[in-house]
């Protein structure tokens, strides 16, 4: 049985930092992807980052770059956010491609794309 799990959402205030994490086991994710997306209250599920299996490979988000960071350590993928804002207040989730043919050309930023999904953890940021 696959399984996608997140730990890590919370409270913080603007400014701030914290650190997601994800578990994505029961199936072979060696030559696929893990990514992160958000979802606001009564806005769409958007794409933030994502990250080859090998963690060799990241996309970002234009809203997150250079204040997330998206990495690897097996089995988890982590996720970073530093200068938190309250616009990045949302549910995160995390998902699971199990094969990505090529890199370059893979559109990360699709959700349907994404095989297998987690239950979500919510992150507030405070103003």
């Amino acid at each position: 049985q696959v399984q996608v799990v997140e730990s890590g959402g919370g409270l913080v205030q603007a400014g701030g930092s914290l650190k997601l994490s994800c578990v994505a086991s029961g199936t072979s994710f060696i030559n696929g992807a893990l990514a992160w997306f958000r979802q606001a209250p009564g806005k769409e599920r958007v794409f933030v980052a994502a990250i080859d299996w090998a963690g060799t490979s990241a996309k970002y988000a234009d809203s997150v770059k250079g204040r997330f960071t998206i990495s690897r350590d097996i089995p988890d993928i982590s996720l970073q956010m530093n200068s938190l804002r309250p616009g990045d207040t949302a549910v995160y989730y995390c998902a699971a491609e199990r094969f990505v043919s090529d890199w370059s050309t893979f559109r990360a930023w699709e959700p349907t794309i994404y095989d297998y999904w987690g239950q979500g953890t919510q992150v507030t940021v405070s103003s």
